[in-house]
């Protein structure tokens, strides 16, 4: 696509690094942000600040959102001041938000209705992945709208996979949270079980994570429970969030998920402690 101009709504852990990827190829990025503070780096980097949704997908061929909820995603979308009362035909519409599938289908069917073009594409990564520009991109929606958008989503995506139909994207991330969610349970457990057996958990890392236990939450996460960094490269907040999503969905498909149940339970009490802001990996709270 040779357009330049797009617009990025929301600018958290992830975002931020993927509008640096947009920054550095040369996109001319207006942003739009509940907090402006949070985005000052980026306008130093030349990015333009927009006081708001409506007037940051101006002039725009591609509009990005990535925020944390989905009743955020209704309002971007939906509101008043939203893309759909203020875009323009011909729009792409990228919803980088893990949200709901249903939500997903909506915005599809709408942007259709307005002549627009739809993508919803969670991603997974981190904000390893974002700053490395190496995220998995999931997409659901339109095969030949997920054509035209590659070349863009290849600047900060290394996995970009289209899924199917819209809400495709979404359901496939919730597969990733499912996995993700029993897997840092077993990753902590590991940790706890080296440390109470007298070994050094960075060195018993070194064998299990390039064997048959091997995960990214193993090589990327444990290293940083073991030097006590429960800083977020993505939210607990967040992640009970998409938990409650895959829990949602699960039921509706007449699905049991006890796995996914304890884990949810598990970091639910860590909100509870006052944890919310920090990254899943301070799962390992619970145990020391």
């Amino acid at each position: 696509m040779n357009d330049k101009n797009v617009a990025f709504i929301g600018t958290g852990v992830m975002g931020s690094s993927i509008v640096k990827h947009l920054l550095r190829e040369g996109f001319e990025v207006s942003l739009f942000t509940r907090t402006k503070e949070k985005a000052l780096p980026l306008l130093e980097l030349g990015a333009k600040w927009a006081n708001t949704v409506s007037e940051a997908i101006q002039d725009t061929s591609i509009v990005f959102t990535m925020v944390g909820y989905p009743i955020d995603v209704e309002e971007i979308y939906f509101g008043k001041d939203g893309i759909f009362d203020n875009g323009l035909q011909g729009q792409f519409l990228i919803d980088m938000t893990t949200s709901s599938p249903l939500l997903a289908k909506r915005i599809a069917e709408k942007a259709m209705d307005k002549r627009m073009y739809a993508l919803d594409a969670p991603v997974s990564g981190g904000d390893i992945g974002a700053r490395n520009g190496t995220l998995s991109i999931m997409c659901g929606g339109i095969e030949e709208t997920f054509t035209k958008l590659l070349p863009i989503l290849s600047l900060f995506g290394e996995q970009i996979i289209y899924q199917g139909e819209a809400g495709a994207g979404q359901h496939t991330k919730m597969c990733n949270q499912i996995a993700i969610a029993t897997n840092m349970i077993g990753v902590c457990e590991a940790i706890v079980y080296a440390e109470r057996a007298g070994l050094n958990p960075d060195v018993v890392l070194q064998s299990i994570t390039t064997g048959a236990a091997g995960s990214w939450s193993l090589s990327n996460l444990a290293p940083r429970i073991t030097n006590h960094d429960f800083e977020p490269g993505f939210y607990i907040k967040h992640f009970l969030k998409d938990m409650d999503i895959a829990l949602e969905e699960s039921i509706a498909m007449g699905l049991s998920l006890p796995g996914l149940e304890l884990a949810r339970s598990m970091y639910e009490e860590l909100i509870h402690k006052g944890y919310a802001d920090k990254g899943t990996q301070a799962l390992y709270i619970k145990y020391s």
